[in-house]
């Protein structure tokens, strides 16, 4: 039954022959064969697949055999289409809990070889960013981008701008398109290429790396992007 033309010969030979034999003859042999899928199925590896399939085939010729001896009249054809459905229902429970193994093989094809699996890569690799410090300056001090920013109570005025009710303490990103002012409250971050102001309550300058790095409570550094779509 494990080649293709014999198993559509030997199939339905199979099938008339239970169907031929009383039921209480069929039914125990496939009871039998399911209990050797179940209990045996690991020793009888090369052939469950016969077995298999003399159930699905000799189902149908137990449940015939079964009405002939009901008489063969609506109840008994009734009888047998509910014995077919409770039939076919426990087959493929049994078939489901047969393959159990199959799937977690196909889940996990390298189960055996776990090791490698818990030290490999997850993910993104990482990008390292090396932060480069803060200068901070107290009052009027030097400005990247020539002359000086003036301190003049509460407030900084520089070439392009003024950044008021801030205190005397002030930070140039090293090529002097942000400039930070320090408040009562946080900080106040001012992007002279975009003429954009922005003031953040709670947060801290880092560092600089493509522009600020900031951070909020003793929290992880983020750049200033992600800084800025979170508000």
């Amino acid at each position: 039954m494990t080649g293709s033309p014999t198993r559509w010969l030997l199939a339905p030979a199979w099938l008339s022959l239970l169907a031929s034999l009383p039921w209480w003859l069929g039914l125990p042999l496939l009871l039998s064969i399911a209990a050797v899928l179940l209990f045996g199925s690991d020793r009888l590896e090369s052939h469950a697949p016969v077995l298999r399939l003399a159930l699905r085939w000799g189902l149908p010729g137990v449940l015939f055999a079964g009405q002939r001896a009901l008489g063969g009249d609506a109840f008994a054809w009734a009888m047998a289409l509910l014995g077919a459905l409770a039939g076919f229902t426990l087959l493929a429970g049994l078939e489901a809990w047969l393959d159990r193994g199959r799937r977690e093989k196909v889940a996990q094809p390298e189960l055996r070889d776990w090791p490698s699996l818990a030290l490999a890569p997850i993910g993104p690799k990482a990008v390292m960013v090396e932060l480069v410090p803060p200068a901070w300056s107290e009052g009027t001090s030097p400005d990247p981008r020539g002359g000086e920013v003036r301190w003049e109570a509460g407030r900084f005025v520089l070439a392009d701008a003024t950044v008021e009710r801030v205190r005397a303490h002030a930070s140039f990103s090293p090529d002097g398109r942000w400039f930070v002012a320090r408040t009562s409250r946080g900080l106040v971050l001012l992007d002279r290429d975009q003429g954009r102001l922005h003031r953040l309550r709670g947060w801290e300058l880092c560092g600089w790396h493509d522009g600020p790095w900031l951070a909020r409570e003793a929290g992880p550094a983020m750049a200033w992007r992600e800084v800025l779509g979170r508000r």
